[in-house]
């Protein structure tokens, strides 16, 4: 009763958390209006809750797990090239003021210190990796004790396979003995990453809500302040400068700083107000909902396009459990990954939907949901001096993002839930037939 009661109380304070008001969240801590380029906010075990105690008798042996890649540079050159160019068209005709060429020098220098680098892992983001591996070790250490298996595996992309390496190489730091394989293969990204699978046949569907977000920018996102605080004439900058392009394109940059010690010394949020900083993230945060999320605009289908990934995550729960053998299934890939699959898992409310895109924000935040190295971790407990090949005797708790989750099942005691009945769930709802055509 006593853990009950505690976990009730952590419930509470989560529920409370959510509550407070985003634009607090986020006029309170600029970051968080990047969205997915938000860097993992937590560093230290001090910025993270409690684990709840175990059952008694009952202890964890085994982690399936998958996580995004860490803080890391734009994805296209062209995300740096772009305001380069608007700035550089305005330098050229002498309209920039003092600000401006403030801006086109930070502007530059950035793009210069991207060459060859769109999409690479930053430092911070292999910082990231190796701290999360740490504290899963720490946290569970029965699941990595001894000579215990860790099948480590990643998408064909190069951040994410080196957001693996940071992982395993301090796992193995902290036990030399673990037998630690790594992977990355097209072979495996049918279920891995996106692009493939379920995910090819969305595409039309995401295209399809592209202008959604498309049009309230349009709606929503006046640039001419922005515009004229950095050049001299306001209305050449109307005949010559794609204004709600830069103002984008500058914002994206100004969140993704973030992600990297060399830019500490550059905030490109001073040249936003408050009121446009959060109205950017609002509109960002749209995209995020009805591009992955269990939107009714995407006919709530985008969560079924992780379907395969679940299906992989409880065929290799299921060997583990007959096994007995303890250690850890860990996939490294991507927030399009970690979104719809969380969506599909029915973790906490991330599956929310509503009609109302204008107050989404109220109820549901992406900073929360894919963060850099946002992760999804499925911890199996057995009882004690057991083999754990009882399936109706294994326990399970998610942690997202490192908090303990609720799941869509009644609970046997705390966060903790029988896995015969989430298995079950889990497979009615993989059944559900889907039909991907666009209407």
């Amino acid at each position: 009763m006593k853990r009950i009661t505690l976990y009730l109380l952590a419930a509470i304070a989560c529920l409370s958390l959510s509550a407070i008001n985003p634009v607090t969240q986020v006029k309170g801590n600029f970051d968080r209006s990047a969205s997915n380029h938000y860097a993992y906010p937590y560093g230290t075990d001090a910025d993270l809750p409690s684990l709840t105690q175990a059952p008694a008798g009952y202890e964890p042996f085994f982690i399936d797990h998958y996580g995004r890649h860490g803080s890391r540079w734009l994805t296209n050159a062209r995300y740096y090239e772009r305001p380069c160019q608007q700035m550089q068209k305005a330098h050229d005709a002498h309209m920039l003021n003092l600000q401006g060429e403030r801006l086109f020098k930070a502007l530059r220098l950035i793009n210069e210190a991207s060459l060859q680098r769109a999409g690479d892992l930053s430092d911070i983001g292999a910082e990231q990796h190796r701290e999360i591996a740490s504290r899963m070790y720490h946290n569970f250490p029965s699941v990595f004790k001894g000579d215990a298996r860790v099948d480590a595996r990643s998408t064909v992309i190069i951040r994410c396979i080196l957001s693996m390496q940071n992982e395993t190489m301090t796992l193995r730091t902290l036990n030399p003995q673990l037998r630690i394989t790594t992977d990355a293969s097209y072979h495996d990204m049918y279920y891995m990453g996106w692009g493939y699978g379920e995910d090819t046949l969305a595409n039309p569907l995401r295209k399809s809500v592209d202008h959604i977000a498309n049009d309230m920018y349009a709606k929503h996102i006046h640039p001419e302040r922005f515009i004229a605080q950095l050049v001299n004439d306001p209305d050449w900058a109307s005949a010559n400068i794609d204004g709600l392009q830069l103002m984008r394109d500058v914002f994206d940059i100004a969140g993704s700083l973030q992600g990297f010690h060399d830019f500490e010394d550059i905030n490109l949020y001073n040249y936003f107000t408050n009121g446009e900083i959060f109205e950017l993230w609002r509109l960002k945060n749209i995209y995020w909902y009805t591009h992955w999320a269990n939107a009714p605009q995407n006919g709530n289908r985008m969560p079924f396009i992780e379907r395969a990934l679940l299906q992989n995550m409880i065929a290799t729960a299921d060997q583990a459990i007959a096994t007995g053998e303890c250690g850890a299934a860990l996939r490294f890939g991507h927030e399009t990954c970690v979104l719809p699959l969380a969506c599909l898992m029915e973790l906490d409310s991330v599956n929310y939907s509503c009609d109302d895109l204008e107050t989404l924000h109220e109820h549901w935040q992406d900073y929360n949901i894919i963060p850099k190295a946002c992760n999804i971790q499925m911890v199996f407990y057995r009882p004690v001096g057991t083999t754990g090949n009882d399936a109706d005797k294994i326990l399970v708790k998610v942690l997202f993002n490192e908090h303990e989750a609720t799941l869509p099942i009644q609970a046997v005691d705390g966060p903790y839930y029988r896995w015969t009945d989430l298995r079950q769930y889990y497979n009615r709802k993989l059944a559900t037939p889907i039909d991907w055509r666009v209407e």
